[in-house]
Formats: C-alpha cells, structure tokens, sequence
C-alpha cells in the first residue's frame, strides 16, 4: 500500500504544476486520500465485507468530496485532480495513469445488478471537468474526454470526444481541412477549428467538398493514365479567388 502511495504521490508532482512538495501532496491533496481509502474499502469488498466497505467510502466522500463505489476497480498512479463532484460507480474501472478531473461521473444507465453498468477506461485516458461518461462501454487507451462533454457511447484509443451528446473528433478530416486550407492560403481556417460558429461550419464543409473533389480527381486521372489516356494539365483560374478575403470575413 505504501508503495501505491510513493506512486500517487510521484504522479501528482509530475502532473501538477501547482504541486511543491511531497508533503503538501499527502496532506493537501483530496485524489490522493480519496484513492487510500478507497483501496481500504475496496479491499473490505472483495473480503464479503460489504457494509464496512460502503462505510469506508461514505467516510472517503465525507472527507474528500469524492465519491468511489468501493466495487470500482483502480489501477496505478491515477490523479483525481481537485476531486469535488467526481463520481464512480459500482463497476467502473479505470487503467493506470489516468487523469479524472472535478464534476466527473463515471455513472450506469442500466437498472441491473449483476451487469457491467458504468464505464471501462483505458491506459492514459483524461476526463475533463464535468464530463459525464455514462453506460458500460469502454474509452480506449489514450483518449480524451473534454469538459462538460456526455458521452454515452465507446471512444476510440486516441481519440477526443467532445460536446453534447459528445462527437468523436476525426484527426485524419482535421489534417485533410488544414492541409486544403493551407495550399489555397487560407490562414483564418485554423482559429476558428472546432468551433460551433455557423460560418465556420459552412467553411469547414467547403473544405471537406474541395478534399473530397482532389481525392476523387486523382483516382479519375490515374484510371485513365492506366488506360493509356494522357490528359495535358491546365493552367488553373484563380483570378476570380481571392484567400485573403476569406481570411478577412472570419477575423
């Protein structure tokens, strides 16, 4: 146990700019005695000892403002950051090295004993402040969660979810947009990137349309080179294009 400390304790001062000391990490820090009581608890709960366990956990909410379902299932050098509102529940588990942060619930949306309700994380995954992860699905190894975000489906390893009902952010659509964006000068594209502006959508989906018309342009003249069909280039008309004006309308 004591070793599980030294690790909790190491990993806050790695994560934590705020953090100065040893000391004031185990005295000053609520994630790290949430998780010492709740591996207390946790340990009473695979012993049959089912009330003394919930009676540890209700102590550890009263204490911390954190609440562990002494059924949850932890790994190692995980950071409940700041802690007040966080929530996991019953068969939640959660990998080594994750980073939860306040207002979290790791919550179930099924009413059956038994079953595995609440969510599964993976290695390196970070909850924003005030995401609800609810149902028992998994959030792959390395995956984000931004604040405030509701997901209440399975998120890919790597992958950021983000909003209500939360989206998967596609990375591969994001490096195609840029890249557009970048060959026809368009500067303005990358400040207003996962914004929720009208505008900005309209623009991102030009720029899906204008990746989408390259990527099928290629496949058509490579068929024909393969047919043996030359197609001379044509010099582009960009004379009615002005990127400088798009810039302009978003600044």
């Amino acid at each position: 146990m004591f070793s599980r400390l030294r690790e909790d304790m190491a990993s806050v001062l790695e994560r934590d700019p705020a953090a100065r000391s040893s000391l004031e990490v185990l005295t000053c820090y609520p994630g790290v005695h949430a998780l010492l009581i709740h591996r207390l608890a946790h340990c009473a709960w695979r012993n049959s000892l089912f009330w003394l366990g919930r009676f540890l956990s209700h102590i550890g909410r009263f204490l911390t403002g954190i609440e562990i379902h002494p059924g949850a299932k932890i790994g190692r050098r995980v950071f409940i950051d700041h802690g007040m509102g966080v929530v996991i529940g019953e068969t939640a588990e959660i990998g080594d090295d994750c980073t939860i942060y306040q207002g979290v619930t790791l919550g179930g949306t099924s009413l059956y004993r038994g079953t595995k309700r609440h969510p599964t994380l993976g290695k390196g995954v970070v909850i924003g402040a005030g995401a609800q992860v609810l149902g028992g699905f998994e959030v792959g190894d390395g995956a984000k969660v931004g604040s405030n975000a509701v997901v209440v489906k399975p998120v890919p390893a790597g992958a950021t979810a983000v909003g209500n009902p939360a989206r998967v952010l596609d990375s591969t659509q994001n490096d195609a947009r840029a890249q557009k964006a970048e060959q026809m000068g368009f500067s303005a594209y990358g400040v207003t990137r996962d914004n929720d502006d009208p505008l900005a959508k309209a623009l991102h989906g030009l720029l899906d349309h204008a990746v989408d018309t390259d990527r099928r342009m290629e496949a058509l003249l490579a068929r024909l080179a393969a047919a043996g069909i030359r197609i001379d280039e044509m010099p582009a008309d960009d004379a009615n294009f002005d990127p400088q004006k798009l810039g302009r309308m978003v600044d």
